[in-house]
């Protein structure tokens, strides 16, 4: 046993630590979904994020310690993001015809999501800084992280919220759309992308195509029209 923490203790404290924890993890979380008919309930991201702190709580594993690894998985975020615009290229002349359509849904959508937790928040008394922090939950969390800073709300925290609608999304968005009857993947794949980004484009992408190019046009937009908007109108009304 004594030779095992000091195995652990050494193993911890190395760079590669945190990515091979993430990776090991995800794989068998992704194998689970897979087996489990990827049920939304058994998102890989949701059971991953849960492991790892569970695991980093129990074994007492500082978050930086942690993050020293997993930072290379962190800046391939980006990437993953820009990927998404694959299928949109591919379906470029349907883009181009209903682009008017598509920019004022995304406009209504992305004021709907942001509005409501701004409200939600206020009535709830919390502080402002808070409050600065979730205008920008429904976009992906490294542009959520940069617009929180120009508005005086915490970046750190925009990402926690930005996470967790993504999560709640890509989780429920399923069995809510079967109990509004919404059956069109666009209109779906649309709906995730501009409220739970990234990992709802992700959900998406997984179920059907045409639901995760709209997904992924939804997302390009929500990261244009929030950076651009939300710091107007916490400037106009802030």
């Amino acid at each position: 046993m004594s030779d095992f923490v000091q195995l652990w203790v050494y193993l911890s404290a190395t760079p590669l630590f945190g990515l091979t924890a993430t990776l090991v993890t995800y794989v068998v979380a992704s194998a689970l979904y897979d087996r489990l008919g990827r049920a939304p309930w058994a998102n890989p991201v949701l059971w991953s994020v849960l492991c790892l702190g569970a695991g980093l709580v129990a074994t007492g594993t500082p978050y930086p310690t942690y993050f020293a690894g997993a930072q290379f998985v962190h800046v391939l975020l980006g990437p993953a993001v820009v990927a998404l615009a694959w299928p949109l290229w591919q379906r470029r002349a349907e883009v181009r015809r209903r682009g008017l359509a598509l920019t004022l849904a995304a406009l209504l959508g992305g004021l709907a999501a942001g509005g409501s937790a701004v409200a939600i928040g206020w009535g709830l008394g919390l502080p402002d800084e808070v409050l600065r922090s979730l205008a920008s939950k429904s976009v992906t969390a490294p542009v959520a992280m940069g617009i929180a800073q120009r508005i005086g709300g915490v970046p750190a925290l925009a990402a926690v919220f930005a996470v967790l609608t993504g999560l709640v999304g890509a989780l429920s968005g399923k069995y809510l759309f079967k109990l509004l009857g919404i059956g069109s993947w666009a209109v779906r794949g649309f709906a995730l992308g501009t409220t739970a980004h990234g990992l709802g484009a992700a959900r998406a992408l997984q179920v059907d195509a045409d639901a995760g190019a709209y997904a992924g046009i939804a997302l390009g937009l929500q990261v244009l029209l929030a950076s651009l908007l939300i710091p107007l109108l916490f400037r106009w009304f802030g």
